[in-house]
């Protein structure tokens, strides 16, 4: 792992930082923007540990962050520039690149091109990049992913305050006496701040409210859970807010001196009250107005939101609606009260800092405002400034589509998968006259790249990043880039050089980039805009290079503070009055029910994977928690569609198919569906969710409503289903329905197909070896077959040692995933234990540790029934005994549903 410096072998050049020596940097993955020690071990591992000191994590880690070390390998890493498909010089690609954007801006003008970036960028990169296209292409067709997470919260910030302000800091979780958690699953997408949460719950009785359609980890670990009706959360806090002003709650010397409007936004919640809510929810009213007394009768209270209220067609009316009823009764920017906005990636919020949205200038200043953009112009000396809003993510797709962009650069993001109606952007994608791609691996986008540029990854990249709670943080290098990788921001200043802007994009380094970047946040900002980083407009390089986590806003003239930095407590909002708006958010019409398509389908994120598994599909620990798409169903649905619980289904939209396996759980609402978003056609065949869902959009926002739309659902006919382990990656998967993972040692494979197999041998050879029989003189070929009852099972071996093994039966495989992987470790197996791997059962010698659980700790659902069984009668007890449950707490949850499946025999007896 990480061995070697021969950049034409791909391997990463010695640790930028001397052996055995930490580098603080700040983790790739969620918004929490927790802190890292990284320190790379003179065999070219890398140990990964919390930064003690980092004030949003304090030393701790997920089991994401804590596998980082396992994803730092390069396989299927771009080393090199391509130009059609063709390994190039970096010169030639760069020089095609911006002869072809100058060309066709020529031609078609500025708005024929367009960037499309991401959240994995850090700040440096994104604020070049933004330059660039609005201030010397003279377009704000610059769009991000993080328009896909978060674009409904910075739409009713800017609404309500004047500017895309999150006003409290992490601290309040702990601060607060209640906390509601709407649309956000925040025990596994944001483990480290539910570790905190939970922390404050146990030691002082912080009470929690879920609020969302599905139970899950979250909500298991609540007071209240309220499994609302999906998109319903509009008029559930319309019915909160009548509910305070019917019961006296307003805070009168706050409306009355820091806000306006509160009276529309009253009428249209009066219009719902608390019979509408109920109505809207499908939850009792007796339990909808005990969650309303407790809200009201609760001063520190913190509502957190995430994508179950950002990814929805009325994604900005549902933020409106929350912070309606934080302005109504003053708690806003208090310690312990506020809404509070979680992100999902690194640097969305740095993005949204820099302008890197198409509705955005730059440094929080408006498009729409001629003084903002004749200030930025100024500042930049640029030839032109984009004086209209640009094309947001789903309308730059369709744009691509129809011919109007004709030239796209892609980073570091992968659209081809994240996007809704993602065949439809392949299809864009494939017939772009011109596609560029900077990225770090090759994925389902990198594909259609005309031009392919290798970027520099986390761990060998070099800026800051800022967390959900505006806090910046560096990100540091302890790697060398292999191969030919470069930075971001150094790639985008090259082209921009050729294109003639040379003396604009001269920079030296990132910390020159910063340094302009925090100096643009403060030119002619006097105080009034929210977003002011001048105070570090001055850094020098070592400066940069050691500053610790702040805070923004750090004008130059405020001195630094002691703790966490709130705004909004005494008014003071970014509007041209510097007062907030309340806004009317009036309930939208019920969605009209389509009898062909009679389910509602929910997307998000499971407990260990990101994205779509460019990173944490490296690592065998993540994969193996969840290692295939997955689709919840409540049995009532299930029964309803003849659907059986670990049998696969087929997933149908009016926009595409989805194959996975059917999880039957009552923790899924009845009439809704869930499935994750992470599988890709490089893990699976037919396993992209974004594939089913609707491109429709926020009016406001123009964030697309990825949980709301219209699926049907029936069996997947197969002929025969198989698993299988495998010492190296299968060169073919011809199969109708395979998902395959990272394992120890090797590779894990599902797979099923509708027509049944001539010869399951050859089917085996070929994935062992990608060879007839026979073909491999040296392979030894183990088999046992019943072919009256379909079950076939076959295992190689070369020079004693486990090529692969393989199942297959008529209906889903009985065989423990988790002891049949460990047999991957195992050295020259004989005998016995051949015949064991072939009958797929463990023995004492071989003990069965049971579907994963822990990741952190690789402890099975089996290793935590048994130490239950041995006396361990508490999630705590367990962890005491087997680790589970101790480091990242994520897997606390399923801990808990073990003991409480494990204790009720028990409590029969």
């Amino acid at each position: 792992m990480l061995a070697g410096d021969d950049t034409q072998s791909g391997g990463h050049g010695p640790g930028l930082a001397p052996a055995n020596a930490g580098v603080k940097t700040a983790c790739p993955y969620c918004g929490v923007g927790c802190g890292i020690v990284a320190t790379p071990r003179p065999d070219g591992a890398v140990d990964i540990g919390g930064d003690a000191e980092h004030p949003a994590n304090f030393g701790r880690l997920c089991s994401k962050g804590s596998a980082l070390g396992e994803t730092l390998d390069l396989d299927d890493r771009l080393l090199v520039p391509e130009i059609d498909g063709q390994r190039a010089s970096w010169d030639a690609a760069l020089a095609r690149v911006a002869e072809t954007f100058s060309a066709t801006i020529a031609a078609h003008g500025p708005d024929s091109v367009a960037l499309y970036v991401s959240g994995q960028l850090l700040t440096e990169d994104y604020y070049v990049a933004n330059k660039l296209m609005k201030g010397f292409v003279g377009s704000a067709n610059i769009d991000t992913n993080s328009r896909l997470c978060m674009a409904s919260s910075v739409a009713g910030h800017v609404r309500a305050f004047g500017s895309d302000t999150v006003p409290g800091a992490y601290e309040d979780l702990e601060t607060a006496d209640l906390v509601v958690l709407v649309g956000s699953n925040l025990a596994w997408c944001h483990p480290v701040l539910f570790q905190r949460l939970a922390a404050a719950k146990a030691g002082r009785g912080t009470r929690i409210v879920t609020i969302d359609p599905r139970a899950t980890a979250s909500s298991e670990a609540s007071d209240l859970h309220l499994a609302v009706a999906p998109d319903s959360d509009v008029a559930l806090f319309a019915g909160l807010l009548d509910h305070l002003e019917r019961e006296g709650c307003a805070d009168r010397a706050y409306i009355e001196a820091h806000t306006r409007d509160a009276e529309p936004a009253l009428a249209a919640a009066r219009a719902c009250g608390l019979a509408g809510a109920a109505a809207a929810t499908g939850i009792d009213e007796h339990r909808l107005a005990a969650f309303y007394r407790l809200w009201a009768g609760t001063p520190r209270v913190v509502t957190v939101y995430s994508q179950g209220v950002n990814q929805s067609v009325v994604g900005t009316d549902k933020v409106s609606a929350i912070i309606n009823c934080h302005l109504f009764t003053g708690r806003i920017g208090r310690a312990g009260a506020g809404p509070f906005s979680v992100t999902g990636q690194p640097n969305a919020m740095g993005g949204r800092e820099v302008g890197g949205l198409a509705n955005m200038l730059a440094a929080h200043m408006s498009l729409a405002d001629p003084g903002h953009r004749d200030l930025v112009q100024r500042f930049w000396r640029s030839p032109v400034i984009a004086d209209r809003p640009g094309l947001k993510a789903v309308d730059m797709f369709r744009a691509v589509a129809d011919g109007r962009i004709k030239a796209l650069w892609i980073m570091s993001t992968n659209p081809a998968d994240s996007l809704p109606k993602a065949d439809a952007a392949v299809a864009a994608l494939a017939n772009c006259p011109f596609v560029v791609v900077s990225d770090i691996v090759r994925t389902d986008t990198t594909r259609h790249a005309h031009v392919l540029l290798p970027a520099a990854g986390w761990g060998e990249k070099s800026g800051t990043v800022t967390n959900s709670e505006r806090r910046i943080s560096r990100q540091r290098a302890f790697l060398a880039p292999p191969g030919e990788a470069r930075a971001d921001w150094r790639i985008i200043c090259d082209v921009a050089a050729r294109m003639g802007f040379a003396e604009a994009f001269a920079f030296a380094s990132e910390a020159e980039v910063f340094r302009e970047h925090a100096a643009l946040s403060a030119h002619g900002n006097d105080g009034s805009r929210d977003f002011d980083i001048g105070g570090l407009a001055d850094l020098g390089d070592a400066a940069y290079a050691d500053l610790a986590p702040v805070q923004w806003p750090r004008a130059r003239t405020t001195a630094a503070p002691e703790g966490p930095i709130r705004l909004f407590a005494d008014g003071g909002f970014f509007t041209a009055d510097r007062r907030a708006r309340f806004v009317a958010t009036p309930l939208a019409p019920a969605r009209a029910a389509d009898p062909r398509f009679p389910l509602i389908l929910n997307t998000g994120r499971i407990r260990d994977q990101w994205h779509t598994m460019t990173r944490t599909g490296k690592s065998p620990r993540l994969m193996g928690h969840l290692a295939e798409p997955l689709c919840e169903i409540h049995p009532a649905d299930a029964a309803a569609h003849a659907i059986a619980t670990a049998s696969l289904v087929q997933l149908e939209s009016p926009h595409g198919t989805m194959l996975a396996r059917a999880l039957v759980t009552e923790r899924q609402r009845r009439g809704s569906v869930f499935a994750a978003m992470h599988w890709t056609d490089q893990f699976a065949a037919k396993g992209r969710v974004d594939a089913l869902v609707d491109d429709a959009v926020d009016p406001v926002s123009g964030q697309p409503g990825l949980k709301g739309s219209a699926v049907r659902i029936q069996p997947f006919a197969a002929a025969w289903h198989g698993f299988a382990i495998l010492r190296e990656r299968p060169r073919r998967l011809g199969f109708a329905y395979w998902a395959l993972a990272k394992a120890v040692g090797g590779w894990r494979l599902e797979l099923a197909d509708t027509a049944a197999a001539d010869d399951f041998a050859a089917l085996a050879s070929d994935l062992f070896t990608g060879e007839e029989p026979g073909g491999d003189a040296l392979l030894e070929l183990l088999s046992y077959r019943d072919r009256r009852h379909g079950h076939h099972r076959f295992a190689a071996f070369r020079d004693g040692d486990l090529v692969g093994a393989i199942w297959i039966a008529p209906g889903p495989v009985a065989v423990s995933r988790a002891w049949a992987v460990e047999r991957l470790a195992e050295q020259a197996p004989t005998g016995a234990r051949r015949l064991r791997l072939l009958s797929g059962r463990a023995a004492a010698d071989q003990p069965d540790p049971g579907a994963l659980v822990c990741s952190c700790f690789s402890v099975g659902a089996n290793q935590i029934a048994a130490a239950i069984a041995e006396g361990a009668a508490s999630v705590e007890a367990v962890g005491a005994v087997v680790r589970a449950g101790t480091n990242c707490g994520s897997c606390r949850g399923e801990i808990g549903r073990i003991l409480a499946t494990q204790q009720l025999p028990a409590a029969a007896e």
